[in-house]
């Protein structure tokens, strides 16, 4: 689809990835609104892509609520009119704990980010756009690790929560078949951003603020040492919209373990257990 001349709203996009792509929508022409929980930070950095001539709006969301997500999506209709594009790209990490370790307010908090994140998204973002019948497009951040888990980083809830993103991302394109709005799931492998930090973020209604300093500079490493720009990783949702492109891959990906992973699956269906249908 064309994007210039089109209105998106980026979640999680005063940094990191969803900086990356609000500016490639940006520079492809497109009117965005740049969403995210830290108010001041998307402030500036919408002040900062407006000073290059770009069409952008700084709105305050919290994803894990849902009428935020409303107000979010009536702000960025009042100012630019139709929505064509969706990014529900807002996320944190959970990584360096056991799944037997894990508090339920940290399963919480990364459920209702990645998860109810983009739960809401669907839900209010898809129904705006297929309501004026014009090309559309819906993209979904999970993760390179939607497909496989990474031993040795306890980083179970994250994976979790990114195979669901993947599985709500095949399911809204089976439904959005035969309309003119596309889906793209996003799998990003490392990237160099500051999620490490997420759970600083963390709304009061999930527990506040949190720092966990060990985890954090394991991670924070790891990204600063391998992750790819951000904004590569825009240009790679901007070429998924434009192509309709569905499994839109970045950066460094485990592509060994993920076909393994699949060997394993279809070498457990070759069962007396199992019939086909």
């Amino acid at each position: 689809m064309e994007i210039s001349g089109k209105t998106a709203i980026v979640t999680g996009a005063a940094s990191g990835i969803g900086l990356g792509i609000a500016t490639a929508l940006a520079e492809a022409g497109a009117n965005v609104a740049m969403a995210d929980i830290q108010k001041d930070a998307v402030e500036q950095a919408a002040h900062r892509l407006s000073g290059t001539n770009k069409q952008v709006l700084p709105v305050r969301i919290d994803v894990t609520q849902e009428q935020s997500v409303i107000d979010a999506l009536a702000e960025a209709e009042r100012r630019f009119g139709k929505l064509h594009i969706a990014c529900n790209n807002a996320g944190v990490p959970m990584h360096g704990t056991r799944l037997v370790d894990v508090s339920l307010a940290d399963w919480a908090f990364v459920m209702g980010v990645n998860v109810w994140g983009v739960i809401h998204g669907i839900r209010h973002f898809v129904p705006a756009i297929l309501k004026h019948g014009e090309a559309g497009h819906i993209v979904n951040t999970a993760s390179v690790a939607a497909t496989q888990n990474r031993r040795g980083t306890n980083q179970g809830p994250y994976s979790m929560s990114k195979y669901a993103v993947l599985s709500l991302s095949e399911a809204l394109e089976h439904e959005l078949e035969g309309t003119n709005v596309g889906v793209t799931v996003l799998c990003p492998g490392p990237i160099a951003t500051n999620i490490a930090r997420g759970a600083s973020n963390r709304p009061d209604h999930l527990g506040g603020p949190q720092v966990r300093p060990t985890d954090e500079a394991v991670l924070a490493e790891r990204l600063a040492r391998t992750g790819i720009d951000p904004k590569l990783v825009g240009e790679r949702v901007v070429d998924a919209i434009r192509n309709k492109t569905f499994y839109a891959f970045v950066s460094a990906v485990p592509v060994d373990t993920i076909k393994a992973r699949h060997r394993r699956l279809e070498a457990a269906l070759e069962t007396s257990w199992t019939t086909s249908y």
